[in-house]
């Protein structure tokens, strides 16, 4: 009987990951006590972050709330962070759950008229390099804007209805079959799914980088532009001219990489919509548009409408951002007649999932936070001057955000900058300052985007359920954003030494 219930509970333990993966996780169960008794809490901590970006790296095989989650339970009993500490960071950063809460299921309503606007750009823009520069050149605009997850949870809505439409097709007869499943397809169709499924990881990681692109240009662009600018007593105009002789270098050369990567075919990168896929787009569309009634069409444009009023509301900060998705929630579901309960809750099941995952994420940084993790490079940072301090921080802010979340990792930087120059005590001048305060806002800006712990949207769309789809993982991810990493972060580095 003891027997059964043991091999019950190892069957039921993290579900159907693998049992390497089990073992795996819990070994750092076991392994953590231990560090924090022997090593101490410092190298207990760094452990804990390796182990959590090892669960992020693994997600495909499992969610990595379930097994991110014990670790960081183990963490808080253990006392490397108190409960308020975590819940603390969880307030702190209350804006950014509100938006997942709303504002990703606002745009889950808006799918229909997203659907048919990138349809239609799809099947009459022949170029895969056009197209990449297109949604490079979109997710830089208007990240600059609004929130980089939005724009995210747009692409993805986007990538997603493409790649179901196919794949009902190839499933005959309308039939709706799991997206994942494709082992009843003859094999021409399997091979179109797979190069299909390349050519959206492409323009996904084009738009994602794009969000990072044009995020760091402005005060709304990033959460801790605004804390930046906050702290620094600088309005939008000012913001964008400070930040403009490192930002603007970094945009051009972002947007040369995507050419390049596209036209030379590298990392990854190249890969053409099949030819049968663009056929059923094109007839997909034309049937659309032949069934369009005066209610379809109404709908689509309120649609349109309540996507004007997202922007317009976002630009000029009429409200939280979380709040200005709600407001679009309302206003799609009762022009456009969705007042079922179940209809309105599937809108919800891409956020809260990764919501409940950014909560647990903010227990890594509370660990982080009270073990002190990030003080030995800050305090040498700290110790430089000139502009070799400003490339350190500039390099020191940029590896923590791929590490950790790159708004703590500014939030730090900036106070702890802000004491030392309040109490004058190493001589740093206001104009310094403020030089420095660019380095940390293009620091946690740029290099993050390395890895999808760096930023929010790439830990989004990673934890998304098309990144299973399109085979997204965060090896891939990480191998996707390489050329970028590099050429972005080298100009940026050369910006903050030459430039400002």
């Amino acid at each position: 009987m003891q027997r059964n219930l043991a091999q019950a509970f190892q069957s039921n333990l993290l579900g159907n990951a693998p049992r390497w993966y089990k073992l795996a996780i819990l070994g750092f169960l076991v392994l953590n006590p231990i560090l924090l008794h022997t090593a101490g809490p410092f190298i207990a901590g760094w452990a804990l972050i390796l182990e959590f970006i090892f669960t992020l790296a693994m997600a495909l095989k499992c969610y990595p709330l379930p097994a991110g989650g014990l670790l960081t339970i183990e963490a808080v009993a253990l006392g490397m962070a108190s409960p308020q500490t975590v819940y603390n960071e969880t307030l702190h950063n209350f804006p950014v759950i509100l938006l997942l809460m709303f504002m990703v299921a606002g745009i889950y309503f808006m799918q229909d008229m997203l659907r048919y606007v990138f349809t239609k750009i799809l099947v009459r823009m022949r170029s895969k390099t056009l197209i990449s520069l297109m949604f490079c050149v979109a997710g830089a605009v208007l990240s600059a804007f609004l929130d980089a997850l939005t724009v995210v949870a747009v692409i993805i809505t986007v990538a997603y209805g493409f790649y179901d439409l196919y794949h009902r097709h190839v499933s005959g007869a309308g039939e709706k079959r799991c997206l994942l499943e494709e082992e009843a397809f003859n094999q021409s169709a399997r091979d179109d799914l797979k190069n299909f499924r390349g050519f959206l990881r492409n323009i996904m990681m084009h738009g994602a980088v794009g969000t990072a692109l044009g995020g760091v240009c402005t005060l709304v662009g990033e959460p801790q532009n605004l804390l930046i600018g906050s702290e620094m007593g600088w309005n939008f105009v000012q913001f964008f001219r400070h930040v403009a002789p490192v930002s603007l270098p970094v945009l051009a050369v972002g947007l040369c990489t995507c050419v390049m990567v596209e036209r030379f075919k590298l990392f990854g990168y190249g890969l053409e919509m099949p030819i049968n896929v663009r056929k059923v787009l094109v007839d997909e569309a034309a049937k659309r548009d032949a069934k369009l009634d005066d209610r379809g069409r109404m709908s689509l444009l309120v649609q349109a409408a309540a996507g004007i009023w997202l922007v317009v509301a976002l630009a000029f900060h009429l409200a939280e951002v979380g709040l200005i998705g709600l407001s679009v929630i309302i206003l799609l579901t009762s022009l456009n007649g969705v007042t079922d309960e179940h209809r309105i809750g599937n809108a919800f099941k891409e956020a809260l999932p990764f919501t409940a995952l950014l909560v647990v994420f903010f227990g890594v940084v509370a660990v982080i936070h009270e073990q002190h993790l990030f003080k030995p490079i800050i305090d040498m940072v700290l110790a430089l001057s000139g502009r070799t301090q400003l490339a350190a921080y500039y390099l020191a802010n940029g590896l923590l955000s791929m590490i950790s979340d790159n708004v703590f990792v500014a939030t730090v930087y900036i106070s702890e900058t802000k004491k030392v120059f309040d109490a004058g005590l190493t001589g740093m001048t206001r104009e310094q300052f403020e030089l420095l305060a660019v380095a940390i806002n293009t620091g946690t800006n740029i290099p993050s985007v390395a890895t999808p712990n760096g930023q929010a949207a790439f830990l989004f769309l990673l934890t998304s359920s098309l990144a299973p789809v399109i085979r997204l993982s965060y090896g891939r991810m990480v191998v996707l954003a390489l050329p970028y990493t590099v050429t972005m972060t080298i100009t940026g580095l050369i910006a903050t030494w030459f430039m400002i």
